[in-house]
């Protein structure tokens, strides 16, 4: 065979296997996920300014990013978030990783987007503490700001839908891709370890997936807590019922993502479970009814650690500097 007749033959069974690798990815519960793409800088870099800004509090204290820390998995890494006046929240943050692909934001899916998610905190007393009027109100005081807004939006006029579309920009190009596990599912079979592997086995067969699938492995279903076994939470959180008030969704919550989960402890709405092995164990024996082998808790607990992707990375922005004019931030006791 001549040596241009040979590199076609090779050529054609590489592609043939990178066709079959694909195929195969293609019939797994769960995708890659894709990298963002930005279609207006503008807008999200307007939008990454006010996610640090804790101007947006009514003590000059908190911003997005203090519940939602980007160095932190997109989470603030303890039981429950402390908001405006240090008072403690009643639920985990979860984390703004991958938010984009949920199929409603918070636990109990009361928003229907970021947008709509992104002006809550802002205006709730617990959290923030301030209100829309005042926010925006601030905002036009610093002509740093109205400038922003008018190379986003055409008008240098603030409302609070243009600061959450805003906000809402921004974290949509918060995804993380390339975990070792997309490169597996993309044909990389060397990827993972054996173990890792077995563990993806195991979260398969023991029924794990029926939950937390596609791209964001979780995040598109509520579920109840507890399906098995009754759940005892330490928080007084009641999920959908929230919203629907209906009896049957008591205790149903978002399922969580878990993209970058050895890095958003602790777990649950509740926050009760400090570590990966304590949270796999009780979510097989309440929802599944399987009691996990500490070796098979171990192989588990090793595939989902190969879920963390490229973490977002950017500079950090400046924010542009008050005015005279604007208020300044309202101390609060901190005894």
């Amino acid at each position: 065979m001549k040596p241009s007749a040979l590199s076609c033959t090779v050529a054609l069974i590489f592609t043939a296997m990178i066709g079959q690798s694909a195929a195969t990815a293609g019939n797994e519960p769960i995708q890659p996920i894709t990298s963002a793409k930005v279609t207006n800088p503008a807008l999200v870099e307007l939008g990454k300014k006010l996610y640090f800004d804790p101007r947006l509090s009514k003590s000059g204290f908190i911003s997005c990013n203090s519940c939602h820390n980007l160095s932190m998995g997109g989470t603030d890494n303890i039981k429950t978030s402390i908001g405006h006046h240090w008072q403690e929240g009643p639920i985990n943050a979860p984390t703004v990783l991958n938010s984009s692909l949920n199929l409603a934001q918070f636990w109990d899916g009361r928003a229907a987007d970021l947008q709509a998610q992104a002006g809550g905190p802002i205006a709730n007393p617990g959290e923030m503490g301030f209100s829309h009027t005042l926010a925006v109100g601030m905002l036009q005081t610093i002509p740093g700001y109205v400038a922003e807004f008018k190379k986003a939006f055409g008008s240098d006029q603030i409302d609070i839908d243009k600061v959450t579309k805003a906000i809402a920009a921004f974290e949509e190009t918060l995804v993380t891709p390339n975990s070792r596990f997309d490169q597996w599912l993309k044909g990389n079979k060397r990827a993972i370890s054996k173990d890792e592997l077995a563990g993806y086995q195991l979260f398969k067969k023991t029924g794990c997936i029926a939950c937390h699938n596609g791209p964001a492995v979780g995040g598109n279903s509520f579920q109840k807590m507890g399906q098995v076994e009754a759940y005892k939470a330490s928080s007084p959180a009641e999920g959908r019922f929230a919203v629907t008030g209906k009896e049957a969704d008591r205790f149903n919550f978002k399922v969580p993502t878990l993209r970058n989960v050895e890095m958003t402890y602790p777990y649950f709405h509740d926050g009760a479970a400090n570590t990966l092995t304590e949270a796999v164990d009780t979510m097989a024996r309440i929802q599944l009814g399987k009691r996990f082998t500490p070796e098979e808790n171990a192989k588990v607990v090793a595939f989902l650690k190969t879920l963390t992707g490229d973490q977002p990375a950017f500079r950090l922005p400046i924010l542009p500097p008050s005015s005279d004019s604007t208020p300044r931030p309202t101390p609060f006791d901190r005894k």
